[in-house]
């Protein structure tokens, strides 16, 4: 098995004790090198150890999580963010390639978080795109959390062999492929998404997106009409026809009515 070092840094000394713990009873390709109490002792950590991933606290006194960032060259390491953050910024997380843990941490959600972070950090070593994305995701995190409960404007997309950085006003609709996601984009372009639909579904948000059936969400700015004929479907600008399943349809209808109120 390959090893990873990694090093932990968080205010809480409880956080950071019972990280260690866990990754030593779970996560045995990750070696702890050392822990930090603020970013200025994690920065020293950088300076004296080979470092491949950073269990970092987004919330820290005096010098925050993503101040730290600012001062590394972030791409260079798989950074797994430990949060206690709020829902909206949770949501901004989920939209991101970043990989992140609630507190109190949870051995089955750490196990995972590694996981895929090693994952991504294979990518990120043989593919110089995978690590400008990597970067852009951090930088457009960041953005997102400043905003406050502001819409996700931009998500990054995890494909099967890298990562790609959409605007949320591109996407037409997505469909469902088993636990892959199809995303339709304007201009005819697809993509399929390393996600399920539901996990698309939390991190989009209504008025504008709305699921019409088990197995598609679309784009209420692309909707141009509703069709009752031989069967319920919506039909996008483009001339895509969606069936609409009969259980969504009353919600369907009341949500085009609250959509063209919010433009108003």
């Amino acid at each position: 098995m390959k090893s990873y070092s990694a090093i932990i840094i968080d205010d809480e000394r409880n956080v950071r004790e019972a990280l260690m713990l866990l990754l030593a009873d779970h996560c045995p390709e990750i070696q702890v090198c050392g822990s930090a109490a603020s970013a200025v002792e994690g920065r020293e950590l950088l300076k004296t150890n080979e470092v491949d991933f950073i269990f970092l606290d987004i919330s820290m006194p005096k010098e925050d999580g993503f101040a730290f960032l600012r001062s590394i060259p972030k791409e260079e390491y798989g950074i797994i963010f430990v949060t206690a953050y709020q829902e909206y910024a949770l949501r901004a997380l989920k939209a991101s390639a970043i990989d992140y843990l609630l507190k109190p941490v949870n051995a089955l959600e750490l196990r995972e978080a590694v996981s895929k972070a090693v994952q991504y950090h294979e990518l990120r070593q043989s593919k110089a795109d995978v690590r400008k994305i990597y970067h852009e995701s951090l930088d457009n995190l960041h953005e997102q959390i400043q905003s406050g409960d502001k819409p996700i404007s931009k998500i990054t997309v995890t494909e099967q062999f890298g990562f790609r950085m959409v605007n949320v006003g591109d996407l037409m609709y997505l469909q469902a492929d088993s636990n892959y996601t199809i995303l339709h984009l304007s201009g005819l372009d697809k993509i399929v998404a390393t996600r399920s639909l539901g996990e698309f579904e939390k991190i989009l948000e209504q008025p504008a997106f709305f699921r019409i059936h088990k197995s598609t969400i679309i784009n209420m700015n692309y909707l141009q009409a509703y069709s009752s004929y031989e069967g319920n479907f919506a039909e996008l600008n483009d001339g895509t026809k969606l069936s609409i399943s009969r259980r969504k349809l009353n919600d369907f209808r009341e949500a085009v009515r609250h959509f063209s109120k919010s433009l108003d």
